[in-house]
């Protein structure tokens, strides 16, 4: 598909960088487990880590589709079209959640990043892949700008994550110690 080659640079970067981020955010989550856990944190942490990895994952896979040597645009729409409805059902899970948990009361920024900026992402997966029958240039931004949305929020609530954990829960276990 020639509309798509021109995009293998972009995947390569945001794709690599993607994987790179979810295999960093393994060995974040394997050191903070050293912290106790308090309260409800593995309801928090549905809520707030998990999503992270999923938008992550959202971008490799993204970026897999974009690389693959497909035909025509059709099936790559359709997959765009499937990973924006998941994700968008997603997101709205994971509104529930954050409602759900007790462990942190959450302030505008993680709403806007846990669930308004994701679902948007989502939602222009889901609306490029309907735009990809009448405008495929139109749609291939779309789903790049998607992409590079997911990519920012992703590393936006891994660093929120890691600077709560450090603070909250490192600065509580520094101060029980001799």
């Amino acid at each position: 598909m020639t509309a798509l080659t021109g995009w293998g640079n972009f995947y390569v970067i945001v794709g690599s960088s993607a994987g790179a981020l979810i295999g960093l955010q393994f060995v974040v989550i394997t050191l903070i487990s050293q912290f106790p856990v308090t309260g409800d944190m593995e309801r928090a942490s549905s809520a707030f880590a998990t999503p992270t990895i999923v938008h992550f994952g959202s971008v490799l896979l993204l970026a897999a589709i974009g690389s693959a040597p497909w035909h025509g645009i059709v099936a790559a729409a359709i997959s765009w079209g499937v990973l924006g409805v998941v994700g968008a059902i997603y997101v709205v899970i994971v509104a529930g959640r954050i409602r759900k948990q007790q462990a942190y009361s959450p302030q505008f920024e993680d709403r806007l990043f846990h669930v308004l900026l994701p679902f948007g992402g989502y939602a222009t997966l889901s609306g490029s892949a309907y735009a990809a029958r009448s405008n495929v240039g139109g749609a291939l931004f779309g789903v790049g700008a998607a992409a590079l949305l997911l990519l920012i929020i992703g590393i936006h609530n891994a660093w929120d994550a890691v600077t709560y954990h450090v603070i909250v829960s490192g600065g509580s276990q520094r101060r029980r110690e001799p």
